[in-house]
């Protein structure tokens, strides 16, 4: 009885406070009502007072599928309520093309939502900051200290040996392992070693990043592979949580009023996992401070920004802060998109074998099986570079481009007005697969990257494909990270036959979150095709 009433008192504590929070809404709506001008583009049906169109998306759809629904009923662009802000849905590459083009400084600006407030130093990732001078800084740094093409080419040495570290652990562990002896009788297969490939695209992409970015990855190699150390699984663990937390849905985003309730937690674990990544990137910084004071020279970004900012604070926030902040956040997008896009390449690879043989083939062709490829060979593997941009047209690493408020009204040629505001969802995953751009949207054809698409490239200027958005805001590390991918994907397929450990095709579920993960593990089974030697450094 007790415990009843405890949870009868909650109840009506809950049901009042949403009282509360009605009334303060539809006050302010009343107030602001008649300053504001109105929205033109068509709002979705079926919303909710307060709440809006928030019911519509919480089941088990992911949020590109129920806009691509809505899309079919109310056009290429409309909008819908989320809590208290209107957001624009965009999905056709013609409306696409006038947001990042005619209205993008329009839509330039970020909201400063939870996640980015908590996880990302209040706004200090320039990723996720604001549309104005510290944004347009820090950017300005890190296009010159790290993502020039001068400075890719600079340290293309590090990819080559992280890439080459990696395919000696695999060659090791199927050298010492080979396949387990319970995998071999459930699947009735001989030989090969049986490793989840997801994963491994994990780890090597994050030492990757690490090094470039840090000087150093989190893996120590010992033996036949590499040795994963206590710090090194603190990291990993908590950089894929602070992913998954940068795509979950926080109430307080939507409903402000709301922001003293919790819901789910999402809060609370924000906060412990940014205490987790600061005190690892805060133990990265002290170190480049001591090698730094002992006149060690290194070439990693954090040195440069060392060297760059000289303890000053700038824009509000200590030098400190913006080191660990700008560190991270090159972190977190460079290495969990580039995972991304490896992991489904070779999934829809596994699953169209034809097309498999096809990118060996052509390694086989232009390489040979005498040397490893290289960076500089990648121009000569046209059909790799097109199962590439399939990949990246069937599967965007960010299936919605999200994260863009206007700063200002505008109004779109087909008439309609967007006033200052409005948040903006672009739906890359529908424009990539529009059947009137597109034949045979729906199926992994990488040839029309050689026809009837070889002029549509991927880094923001054709407006059919835009898997690293477009604009102010679009990813300026899409050099980089097509680079990665270009290297891991011929290596990988150069130095090991590749196969399904059964008949069944791979699976293919998404999940939810900011970037668009294959939702289960890729198992696969690796066989060395090239001499032992060739595995050696």
């Amino acid at each position: 009885m007790e415990d009843l009433l405890q949870s009868s008192s909650t109840s009506i504590i809950y049901i009042l406070a949403l009282l509360i929070c009605i009334f303060i809404y539809y006050l302010g709506r009343s107030v602001t009502k008649s300053e504001s001008k109105t929205c033109t583009a068509p709002q979705a049906g079926g919303a909710l007072p307060i709440i809006g169109h928030l019911p519509l998306f919480g089941g088990k759809k992911l949020l590109f599928e129920t806009l691509c629904t809505m899309a079919e009923k109310y056009g290429p662009a409309f909008t819908i309520k989320m809590g208290s802000n209107r957001v624009l849905v965009l999905s056709s590459w013609e409306m696409a093309k006038e947001c990042f083009t005619e209205h993008d400084k329009s839509f330039s600006d970020r909201p400063l939502v939870t996640a980015s407030r908590l996880l990302g130093y209040d706004g200090a990732m320039f990723g996720f900051a604001p549309y104005g001078p510290y944004w347009r800084e820090m950017r300005k740094i890190v296009t010159i200290h790290l993502l020039s093409n001068h400075r890719i080419d600079l340290l293309k040495h590090i990819r080559a040996s992280e890439v080459e570290m990696a395919m000696r652990e695999l060659y090791g562990l199927w050298s010492s392992k080979g396949c387990p002896e319970n995998v071999r009788k459930l699947y009735k297969i001989e030989g090969g070693v049986f490793v989840d490939m997801k994963e491994w695209f994990g780890d090597l992409t994050h030492n990757v990043s690490l090094r470039m970015v840090g000087g150093r990855p989190y893996y120590g190699e010992s033996g036949d592979g590499y040795e994963e150390s206590e710090e090194a699984r603190k990291y990993k663990k908590a950089m894929r949580e602070c992913v998954r937390l940068f795509g979950v849905f926080v109430l307080s985003d939507a409903i402000p009023s709301l922001g003293w309730l919790d819901f789910n937690g999402h809060e609370k674990a924000m906060k412990k996992t940014a205490s987790e990544m600061d005190t690892l990137v805060k133990g990265w910084l002290d170190e480049h401070k001591r090698k730094r004071a002992s006149n060690k020279e290194e070439q990693d970004f954090m040195d440069v920004m060392l060297n760059t900012l000289q303890n000053a604070h700038i824009f509000g926030y200590s030098a400190d802060t913006i080191i660990k902040a700008t560190c991270l956040n090159l972190i977190l997008a460079g290495s969990d998109a580039t995972m991304v896009t490896l992991t489904w390449a070779l999934s829809l690879l596994l699953n169209n074998k034809t097309e498999l043989k096809r990118v060996q083939e052509e390694i086989n062709i232009h390489i040979g099986n005498e040397r490893k490829v290289e960076e500089s060979d990648i121009s000569k593997l046209e059909y790799l570079q097109a199962v590439v941009k399939e990949t990246l047209r069937l599967y965007p690493p960010s299936p919605i481009i999200t994260f863009r408020a206007a700063m200002e009204d505008c109004t779109f040629s087909c008439g309609y007005h967007i006033p200052a505001g409005t948040h903006l969802m672009v739906n890359a995953w529908k424009i990539h697969r529009d059947g009137d751009v597109w034949e045979d949207p729906q199926d992994f054809k990488p040839q029309r990257f050689l026809t009837t698409h070889k002029h549509v490239d991927v880094r923001g200027q054709n407006f059919e494909l835009v898997p690293f958005s477009s604009g102010r805001r679009a990813c300026p590390g899409a050099s980089l990270a097509l680079r990665v991918v270009h290297l891991t994907l011929a290596r990988l397929l150069q130095s090991f036959e590749i196969d399904s450990p059964s008949d069944e095709a791979v699976d293919m579920t998404e999940s939810f979150g900011l970037t668009n993960l294959k939702a289960t593990p890729l198992q696969v089974l690796l066989t060395p095709r090239l001499h032992p030697k060739l595995y050696e450094l």
